[in-house]
């Protein structure tokens, strides 16, 4: 048996904030799906993975890279062996970083696109998607009794039959895999799953991307909307001075959950994670609001703060 070379990418989910929109940094090639900024590690090169991750970064989008935690290592989907191939097969290392749009904007080909056109099932903001009940639903519950296994359909209710959304805002990565093994969505038919063997998925659920791409993408969302609850990691992707109403539009961009606002105003204020200037943004349209700022000192002398979240506003 012939042995198979094996390659090591390096793939970045870029997370950054816009007006209220959370962003992933994408690159698009004519006639392709979108794909994550990523590139072959060179031990020659490269001391350590996250050295070749923000080489690769800077040198594709003119991007330098704040706040890096790696993922995952991703070998499987859309990166497994097919009958004929000769290639490496790729063993993809995804990180997550988070930057400020504004701050730092891609000089190339790149740029941010909103994530939830990739998920658009993980958005509670506004309520329960309806593409949940419209389309999702119906054809997971199709496929779960097709399969005739209980264990399925007991998925399918966790991760999409709960009429709040529960608390499992963080299984983002579960639910894209469900609609994955279910052939639910492009790349499931592009990997030639069975249960996805028609020419195309319709009607499509998302955006698809490149590779597994937004397998990394979910993996990375799941992981900051955890993150959020016990380090303060949203602040990376606020300015160095803003308002409270931004900060609670910050977090519930990420978490895809509306927040209550003296609700969360009390959280802010237990964890300390926030410190009062003395100055005020006038444009807002009303009284002038406040700016506050990343009590960076004093979050370094304590453990783990976060910004637990509670309940839908």
């Amino acid at each position: 048996m012939t042995e198979r070379a094996i390659s090591i990418g390096l793939t970045a989910a870029i997370i950054a904030m816009r007006e209220n929109v959370p962003l992933i940094l994408t690159q698009h090639e004519a006639g392709k799906a979108a794909a994550l900024p990523s590139g072959q590690f060179n031990p020659l090169l490269h001391r350590t993975f996250e050295i070749g991750l923000r080489d690769w970064v800077s040198e594709q989008t003119d991007m330098r890279l704040g706040y890096v935690e790696q993922l995952y290592t991703f070998g499987d989907r859309g990166r497994h062996a097919m009958p004929g191939d000769v290639d490496p097969h790729v063993v993809s290392v995804g990180y997550l970083a988070l930057t400020q749009a504004e701050a730092n904007p891609p000089q190339t080909q790149a740029d941010f696109a909103e994530i939830y056109l990739f998920l658009p099932w993980e958005d509670w903001r506004n309520g329960r998607p309806a593409i949940i009940d419209e389309q999702i639903l119906p054809r997971l519950q199709g496929w779960a009794k097709k399969q005739g296994a209980s264990g399925k359909s007991d998925r399918v209710q966790r991760l999409f039959g709960s009429a709040s959304g529960g608390s499992d805002e963080e299984f983002v990565l579960e639910r894209y895999e469900l609609l994955y093994e279910a052939g639910l969505v492009e790349e499931a038919r592009r990997d030639g799953r069975e249960n996805a063997q028609s020419d195309t998925i319709t009607p499509a659920l998302g955006q698809s991307m490149q590779f597994d791409h937004r397998r990394i993408l979910a993996t990375a969302l799941g992981r900051l909307r955890a993150k959020l609850k016990y380090r303060p990691v949203i602040f990376e992707l606020m300015p160095e001075l803003f308002t409270l109403t931004a900060l609670q539009r910050t977090v519930e961009a990420i978490s895809g959950r509306a927040l209550h606002k003296q609700n969360f105003r009390r959280l802010v204020s237990a964890s300390h994670a926030v410190e009062e200037t003395n100055a005020v943004l006038t444009t807002t349209g009303g009284r002038p609001a406040s700016l506050y700022r990343f009590a960076r000192e004093v979050i370094d002398l304590r453990a783990a703060v976060g910004l637990r979240l509670g309940r839908r506003g």
